[in-house]
């Protein structure tokens, strides 16, 4: 069995307990000093000690793993891709950036990103008005990133949903009914349909939801549990929201939006029956959004959000992609990486879903790094109502490492031990390491072209000191 070494993972656990060395080390059972080693990665964690800190903590050992340094190296190589060239800084200083100083690697990729988008800002801006370069990224942006550094798991939402579940009998068929009752009994509000642009509206002077008649009944029920969320759980939208961002502040009131979601989820789909129903039907999506009534991006979502300690489901990546490659949602509790810039691989099977809508896509892909993945992926649609008007499709994706797919109906029939069966995928072109892919649309940032006027190639963009040009 491979050594594990995670001193920074370590260390970050005790100082989020306030714990001493000493302190530490006395639970553990072991000395002081064998605690500071461990912590220097002088010496790798031991079984007994991983047990120990499950038992005590309730991490699992996953949580140790080199998946998060995995995820923040591929951050910092795509963000940092000219930089780390002109430096000749190699894949091995990065790894050991991350694994040992993560909090500084984030500061690092912090800068880069505060960086790109200055240059982008100058170099498109023409007047200064109304451009705020204090800001790195967008609030959305913010979100998004506030759920992917949580594994998109919220435990104490999780755990709070589920005890309102079970209080309030929660059960397939009847979820509707049940939380009507909830709104009238506790809260006095009435419901009412309403035909305007409006998906829902709460009125409080009325006490009245307003749900559209364009609604489905799975939709519904998620617009009511999100109204619940904010009625009953207001306190822990504002905890959990401040932990990342102040009070008042524009990501502040998102996150409260995005956590309320969560806790919608989560009521509508308890944790403990939902998972115990994924892992009887394997994971099969369509006959888990037949039982609970509910739309096949809801559950989606909800299946990758499963990764509470000791009782934890496959860990999915989750993402909602349209038409052009803008990719709306992205969630992972896997080591896969979703590209910031230069949009998604061509050759990812969440395109190959809206030539065929309402069809199962299934593809086992290949990162550069040779991890794999087992990836499914389906187009929905969304319309607005009424002949002509217009309406949305995505293609939603869910994906797991592939040591994971032996637990999903979509791996009957496949090869999984073969590597050479596998598309080679990367995290969008520009970030993308495979410089003889055919298929790429931009040159890869950081890399100098070989441009020979009699020579033509197959690969588009060929890159100086790579050979020929073929696809290899």
């Amino acid at each position: 069995m491979a050594k594990t070494y995670a001193g920074a993972r370590l260390r970050s656990l005790r100082e989020e307990h306030g714990m001493s060395q000493a302190e530490l080390a006395r639970v553990l059972a072991i000395s002081p000093s064998y605690l500071n080693q461990m912590e220097h990665d002088s010496r790798p964690l031991t079984v007994p000690v991983l047990l120990r800190l499950t038992e005590a903590f309730g991490v699992d050992p996953g949580f140790f793993s080199e998946r998060d340094t995995g995820r923040l190296v591929a951050d910092l190589r795509e963000t940092l891709a000219a930089e780390l060239t002109e430096s000749q800084v190699s894949a091995a200083d990065l790894t050991d950036l991350a694994s040992r100083l993560p909090a500084v690697a984030r500061v690092l990729l912090d800068l880069g990103r505060r960086n790109h988008l200055l240059a982008e800002r100058l170099a498109g801006a023409t007047d200064s008005r109304g451009t705020d370069l204090a800001h790195p990224r967008s609030p959305h942006e913010e979100i998004r990133d506030f759920f992917y550094r949580r594994r998109n798991y919220l435990h104490d939402t999780d755990l709070a949903a589920e005890d309102l579940a079970t209080e309030l009998g929660i059960r397939p068929g009847d979820v509707l009914r049940t939380l009507a009752a909830r709104l009238a009994d506790r809260h006095g509000i009435r419901l009412t349909t309403a035909t305007g642009d409006h998906l829902h509206h709460y009125d409080e002077p009325s006490r009245t939801l307003h749900l559209s008649t364009r609604l489905r009944p799975g939709q519904r029920a998620f617009r009511m549990a999100t109204q619940l969320a904010l009625l009953e759980y207001g306190d822990g939208l504002d905890r959990q929201a401040a932990e990342d961002f102040a009070p008042g502040s524009p990501a502040h009131a998102l996150a409260r939006i995005g956590i309320a979601n969560y806790f919608a989820a989560a009521l509508i789909l308890p944790y403990g029956p939902f998972r115990a129903a994924a892992e009887e039907m394997r994971y099969d999506l369509e006959r888990l959004t037949d039982r609970y009534g509910l739309g096949y991006e809801t559950v989606c979502h909800r299946l990758s959000t499963l990764q509470r300690p000791r009782l934890r489901g496959v860990p999915f990546s989750f993402v909602r992609v349209d038409r052009a490659g803008n990719m709306s949602k992205r969630q992972s509790a896997t080591g896969f990486h979703f590209s910031r810039a230069g949009g998604t691989c061509p050759l990812w099977n969440v395109y190959e879903a809206f030539a065929a809508p309402g069809r199962i896509h299934v593809q086992i892909a290949e990162m550069p790094d040779g991890s794999r993945y087992l990836w499914t992926a389906r187009a929905v649609t969304r319309h607005r109502g009424g002949w002509g008007a217009p309406g949305k499709t995505f293609a939603i994706g869910l994906g797991c490492e592939i040591r994971h797919a032996h637990r999903l109906v979509y791996s009957d029939g496949l090869d999984l031990t073969n590597a050479s069966a596998a598309t080679r995928i990367g995290m969008g072109c520009r970030a993308c390491e495979r410089l003889d892919c055919p298929q790429r649309a931009a040159p890869p940032v950081g890399r100098s072209l070989r441009i020979d006027q009699h020579t033509g190639t197959f690969v588009p963009y060929p890159v100086a000191g790579e050979g020929s040009g073929r696809d290899r």
